[in-house]
């Protein structure tokens, strides 16, 4: 699980270093191909059912599972990318960024960087949660919370948090049990304990949570056009602590603000 997740984030990187507007989506899923291939592995994305990409690209008021295809990125564009890698024995990693594209109207940018900052601190409050919590329900009410407790500036109201798309159990599939809900529920949810593996995966508007699904039959859209954002990690939880598989430091760096240190799997 800690390859499968060191290889999902160099695909990540190699985007990351790479975007910049006038590329196509496309581009971009050429490059995490490449990435995942050069190491040994293949896409689990291209596993599921009926979809053919590397990865997923979600832009602007698109929060989740974009197709990647011709559409040239602009100035100022905000930008989700989701990616999954499986290892040749079997094991899956699973994460996404968001990247606000430089230029364009500052104003814009400025709101765009904080829904998407917003956003990742809510997914590193919920990750800090699995190292206490005795529930997942306990994970999703504190990333509610931190939403809660961080509304946008531009606007005065936290964000919205997609009800119908949560995180995930992963290991031999790319999806697996448990759910893990993204804000509070009356039912406590799966234990937390030694041997879950889990994606925590807020996905965040700036505007109304609803949203609906485009022709395309995969593309999630906000009904208001209001930006949509999209953070996600793959964690271990083990007898030492917790460690994010998809982040090389473990998440050291993410879990600082929070007080927990990971915990190195031996």
């Amino acid at each position: 699980m800690v390859e499968a997740g060191l290889i999902t984030h160099a695909a990540l990187e190699a985007v990351r270093a790479a975007i910049r507007p006038g590329m196509t989506t496309l581009e971009l899923d050429r490059i995490a191909e490449a990435a995942i291939v050069e190491r040994g592995a293949h896409s689990n994305f291209q596993l599921v059912p009926g979809y053919a990409h590397t990865i997923c690209v979600s832009v602007n008021d698109e929060v989740v599972h974009g197709i990647p295809g011709e559409r040239v990125l602009e100035p100022g564009d905000i930008v989700s990318i989701d990616c999954g890698a499986e290892t040749p024995e079997g094991w899956n990693g699973d994460s996404a960024i968001t990247i606000v594209l430089p230029g364009g109207d500052p104003e814009v940018v400025a709101r765009r960087q904080e829904l998407s900052d917003v956003t990742r601190g809510s997914m590193w409050a919920g990750i800090a949660a699995l190292a206490s919590a005795s529930h997942l329900a306990g994970v999703g009410a504190v990333i509610q919370d931190y939403i809660e407790d961080n509304p946008l500036s531009f606007s005065g109201a936290p964000a919205g948090i997609l009800r119908d798309y949560v995180g995930h159990g992963i290991g031999r599939k790319m999806h697996e049990p448990p759910t893990l809900f993204h804000y509070r529920t009356a039912q406590p949810g799966a234990k937390v304990k030694p041997g879950l593996t889990i994606c925590v995966e807020p996905m965040m508007t700036s505007g109304s949570e609803a949203v609906f699904v485009e022709d395309d039959d995969w593309t999630v859209t906000t009904e208001d056009g209001s930006d949509g954002a999209h953070w996600e990690h793959s964690v271990a939880v083990h007898a030492g602590g917790i460690w994010v598989l998809t982040a090389p430091d473990g998440g050291a760096e993410g879990l600082a603000p929070f007080g927990v240190t990971p915990a190195p799997i031996n």
